[in-house]
């Protein structure tokens, strides 16, 4: 079977199963009562095959939730959606009727790129009274920035989270793109500002380690040797 044969058979699966997926996340998801509850539950949740897991180091994510549930961000930017985990931990510490936009370029390096068919699924995340947003596109085409103003109307970012392209140039992109939609007062975070190996292309550290120069910062990281991860936020 072609690869490209064996994606139609793999999307057609997924929309059959979508809806059995949902449901066992609504029936799951009520139980939540905090933080720690919501982050078990992302790095757990598993039905028929499908996980919404971070990528993120469980203490890294809980500390830095606490941070943003202090802020109780009512517009909500992150560019790298993955699996999704994320996205889902968001729509717990926002404000109840935020507005939380995703941007993932399909088939993009870094675990970028979902199906089509996951698009309900993030989109159940949404809490009574929020609104996701997912753009499956380049953040760094002018349009898509164009699409982020649309969306935000008069209003500005309470909390931008960068997880997308790794490398310096990517990083730096994002950053000097949508920083500027962040109101006063507001933060900026970074995924994986720890040194990575050479050989994986992630650059992030390089531009942490300028940018945070100029502001205000905090760095979550569990352990300076873990050789990924780690979460670096600049208060705007």
């Amino acid at each position: 079977m072609s690869s490209s044969s064996k994606h139609l058979v793999y999307s057609f699966i997924g929309h059959l199963l979508i809806p059995f997926i949902i449901s066992k996340f609504r029936n799951s998801v009520s139980e939540i009562r905090n933080i720690k509850d919501a982050v078990e539950f992302a790095f757990s949740f598993r039905a028929l095959g499908v996980k919404i897991k971070p990528m993120q180091v469980e203490y890294e994510i809980t500390k830095f939730l606490e941070i943003v549930a202090e802020l109780r961000p009512k517009a909500v930017l992150e560019i790298g959606t993955a699996n999704g985990g994320t996205l889902f931990l968001f729509t717990r510490v926002a404000d109840p009727e935020a507005k939380i936009i995703s941007i993932d370029l399909p088939g993009g390096p870094f675990g970028g790129g979902y199906p089509k068919w996951k698009i309900p699924l993030y989109k159940s995340f949404e809490q009574k009274g929020q609104k996701i947003y997912l753009l499956r596109k380049n953040s760094h085409n002018p349009k898509t920035l164009d699409e982020v103003k649309g969306i935000l109307g008069d209003e500005k970012l309470d909390l931008l989270f960068i997880d997308a392209d790794h490398t310096y140039e990517g990083v730096r992109k994002d950053f000097e793109m949508y920083a500027p939609l962040v109101r006063k007062g507001g933060i900026v975070a970074f995924h994986d500002i720890c040194e990575h190996p050479s050989e994986t292309g992630c650059e992030v550290n390089k531009f942490w380690n300028e940018i945070k120069q100029r502001y205000k910062y905090v760095e979550i990281v569990e352990d300076w040797r873990q050789n990924w991860a780690g979460i670096g936020v600049i208060y705007v």
